[in-house]
């Protein structure tokens, strides 16, 4: 069984520092079993049907058009990085290179070129995360979704996180706030149809509903992010009231009686010693019934 390494082994360090100083590379041979050698850059060209995917994979989109694309490449030039991998149940886990290990398997590759290292779980998920969002490769849900996995399952500070994946610490804060965002704007924003400047200006709405009502808004009339912010700014947050006075209860009871007399709403507001008195209508009908109670009175 593998010596797990401290827990927090290499984290706060950056991706660099996770793939130096591990344990010497293994060759696997044809009987599935491992084999000691003392190159630690040594690439192994494994069967692919040996490998499978990373668990932990923060990316959950893949661009069906870009691997086809990649595979095409892989066609003609080769597998030019190789993967990174580690052994699992078996078999070899992809730590990074996914990717190119889906548009191998489009080529018709039957081996693929790869390092294996010697990750424990918890460094697994985390070079995988770092290594996709040094790429890019994340869309902004994952993105954030992927540091939430890092506070979450390491216990990580946001400035550790900030260290690890050369972020600064509100670029962090910001992107954990989409995940805030109702389940269809974050969709939205997975698909492309939002932009992370979208997003993060309808962060700031307090109002789901509102939320929702200005991402459509936002796709059907390709509003840009600074008309966006414009509309936030104008009625995305809530007015301030003031706050509501108890009423009277003498001034209620008043207000029922003259309910009862003239058959609609009566509203009585009093500022000072000053006030008014409001009859409601709901139709011209209504209205001359009212002059007519009041002008016989």
């Amino acid at each position: 069984m593998t010596t797990r390494s401290p827990k927090n082994r290499g984290l706060g360090k950056g991706l660099d520092a996770l793939f130096a100083d591990q344990a010497p590379v293994s060759e696997r041979k044809d009987n599935g079993e491992m084999q000691r050698v003392d190159d630690s850059d040594r690439v192994l060209y494994i069967d692919i049907n040996d490998i499978k995917p990373n668990a932990n994979q923060p990316r959950k989109n893949f661009n069906a058009e870009k691997i086809r694309e990649l595979a095409d490449s892989i066609v003609e030039h080769g597998i030019i990085q190789p993967l990174v991998v580690r052994e699992s149940n078996g078999f070899c886990e992809i730590v990074a290179g996914e990717r190119r290990w889906r548009a191998a398997r489009i080529a018709g590759l039957k081996r693929v070129p790869c390092i294996m290292r010697e990750f424990t779980d918890e460094q697994n998920m985390l070079v995988s995360i770092i290594e996709n969002m040094q790429r890019e490769d994340l869309n902004p849900i994952e993105e954030a979704k992927g540091l939430q996995q890092m506070m979450v399952n390491f216990g990580l500070t946001h400035d550790q996180i900030s260290k690890s994946i050369s972020k600064s610490r509100p670029y962090i804060s910001n992107s954990l706030r989409l995940l805030k965002l109702p389940e269809e704007i974050q969709d939205m924003v997975s698909d492309g149809l939002l932009s992370m400047g979208h997003a993060r200006a309808l962060v700031n709405v307090d109002s789901q509903e509102l939320q929702i009502a200005l991402c459509r808004s936002v796709v059907e009339e390709g509003l840009s992010v600074r008309e966006l912010e414009r509309i936030v700014a104008a009625e995305g947050k809530p007015k301030k009231r003031r706050a509501k006075r108890m009423k009277n209860p003498d001034t209620i009871r008043v207000e029922n009686q003259l309910k009862e007399k003239f058959g609609t709403k009566v509203t009585i507001s009093e500022t000072g010693k000053k006030g008014k008195i409001q009859l409601e209508f709901y139709s011209p009908e209504e209205l001359n019934r009212l002059l007519d109670m009041l002008i016989s009175d």
